[in-house]
């Protein structure tokens, strides 16, 4: 691999919240995997070609751990998909009966029976939305429906009081900041000590939730230690709403700056809702780096061999932007043939909250393309203050109808 000052260094600078830097249009043309530096100054390779990330998403030569984790490269200071994870001797099975274990709680059966309790959150949100608009006020659809949303929902299936939004949110904001005025392992530290003194009291108290299901599993499995249990409810309540924070405020700015689409869903809300959010996990990937992962063996691919134990990061955003596999890629468009996007992963690391993610995304789009069919920005894109973290996003979203 060359020198880390010959290598550009993520992130990338790019022109606004929704459209990539294109640097990576240059890279998927040119270099497909191109030595970089990450924004913690290791170097790894990114990938940004669909068919490499998807091939590489599924190959079991790459893993999250690393055979000699003191030695890996680092992606970033956040706390957050920072370094290796995991136990590279044993990851394998420990992925699989991680997986084993979730899956029932997000179920197709378990969506359906969340199904309603969604509906009826996201009603009284806009309905909040539709007093806070009277006047003609300007509202926050960031603070009234994108972020409140997704932490009732995965409160509600983890077992979490949502009483504690509010401290969990703050803790996982700073565990994925990019930002230099905070301490992003501090805050890993702490999440770690309430997800800790969380499971203690459901020891004592079990319920029908995935904290709960964690907790028996763990009493009932010696090779199922107690820190991965934590490591693994603390991941748990992060990804469950922070991506999805995230894809409804993009979601929401890529309809409203193209009004045509906005007036079609609008005009067929039920209709179109399922190719809309599908078009929205395609383009709205959050962040500006990507899924790390590491070789666990020198592995060829695209004229370029990677060793064993180099930082691969595959980026999401560049492969479902790639003209290769979609025309007009950089095109938000519902209407597109429907091709398989890698907004949830691939393989056996597909995202396995998919399911609940589609389900909180449907039923937003659906209800405020029916509800507020006169939806429409109240700043201009340029205004727009992106968040400082791993997950992107913009940090307020002002709407009004």
């Amino acid at each position: 691999m060359s020198s880390v000052a010959e290598r550009p260094q993520l992130p990338f600078a790019r022109p606004n919240v929704l459209d990539l830097a294109p640097l990576y249009e240059v890279l998927r043309r040119e270099a497909p995997v191109a030595p970089v530096t990450t924004p913690a100054g290791d170097p790894a390779w990114l990938v940004t070609r669909y068919d490499e990330v998807r091939e590489l998403l599924s190959d079991k030569r790459f893993g999250r751990s690393h055979p000699e984790p003191e030695k890996a490269s680092r992606v970033s200071t956040a706390a957050v998909q920072d370094g290796p994870t995991g136990n590279y001797e044993t990851e394998e099975a420990d992925h699989a009966r991680m997986r084993r274990l979730l899956t029932p709680a997000f179920s197709a059966k378990r969506m359906r029976m969340l199904t309603d309790h969604v509906q009826q959150l996201v009603d009284g949100y806009i309905d909040q939305l539709i007093a806070e608009h009277e006047g003609g006020n300007v509202v926050d659809l960031h603070e009234g429906l994108a972020f409140p949303l997704p932490v009732a929902v995965i409160c509600r299936l983890l077992g979490v009081p949502e009483s504690d939004r509010e401290l969990f949110h703050s803790l996982s904001s700073r565990m994925a900041t990019l930002a230099d005025d905070d301490d992003p392992h501090k805050a890993r530290a702490e999440f770690n000590a309430y997800m800790t003194g969380l499971a203690e009291g459901k020891r004592s108290d079990l319920g029908e939730d995935v904290i709960s299901d964690l907790v028996r599993a763990q009493d009932d499995d010696d090779d199922y230690d107690y820190e991965e249990m934590i490591r693994l409810c603390v991941g748990l309540l992060f990804a469950g709403h922070e991506t999805t924070v995230n894809r409804i405020g993009l979601g929401t700015l890529f309809l409203l700056t193209q009004p045509e689409h906005w007036k079609s869903l609008a005009d067929d809300p039920a209709g179109r809702v399922n190719r809309t959010v599908e078009e929205i996990m395609r383009l709205g990937a959050p962040g500006d780096l990507g899924l790390l992962r590491y070789a666990h063996t020198d592995v060829d691919i695209a004229d370029v061999t990677i060793r064993r134990g180099e930082a691969v990061i595959l980026s999401v955003n560049s492969a479902n932007r790639d003209a290769s596999a979609y025309a007009d890629a950089e095109t938000f468009d519902p209407d597109r043939e429907e091709r398989t996007h890698l907004g949830f992963g691939h393989g056996a690391h597909f995202c396995i909250g998919a399911s609940l993610a589609r389900t909180e995304l449907r039923i937003v789009f659906e209800t405020l393309a029916r509800r507020l069919p006169g939806l429409r920005l109240a700043k201009s894109m340029d205004e727009l203050e992106v968040r400082p973290t791993i997950t992107g996003g913009v940090t307020s979203l002002p709407v009004t109808w």
